[in-house]
């Protein structure tokens, strides 16, 4: 960065001067980004749901009595969607355009 920054000693290419700006299509990557974020953490959330739901089923019929310590999975795997959309409305706030 100094190479860039060597002016000939007329001061006006220093850090105050030098502006980054991004272009103007960064924010739609970044809402991009959380779309994905979004709809992957719900896919996976009802996956896993579904994968649980199967296990218990298969529990219910080989010992009843230990059907209701199986709920866990279920619960986790909704509250992996929800976690998720939280985030990214965390995330929107952030997004900024140019």
């Amino acid at each position: 960065m100094s190479r860039y920054l060597e002016d000939g000693g007329d001061g006006y290419y220093n850090e105050e001067n030098i502006s980054y700006t991004c272009t103007s299509w960064a924010p739609g990557v970044g809402f991009a980004g959380i779309v994905c974020a979004v709809v992957f953490a719900n896919i996976g959330g009802a996956y896993g749901t579904a994968r649980a739901g199967q296990g218990i089923m298969a529990m219910g019929i080989r010992s009843p009595e230990l059907l209701m310590k199986n709920i866990i999975p279920v619960v986790m795997a909704g509250g992996l969607g929800v976690f998720w959309v939280i985030v990214s409305v965390i995330f929107y706030g952030k997004i900024f355009t140019p």
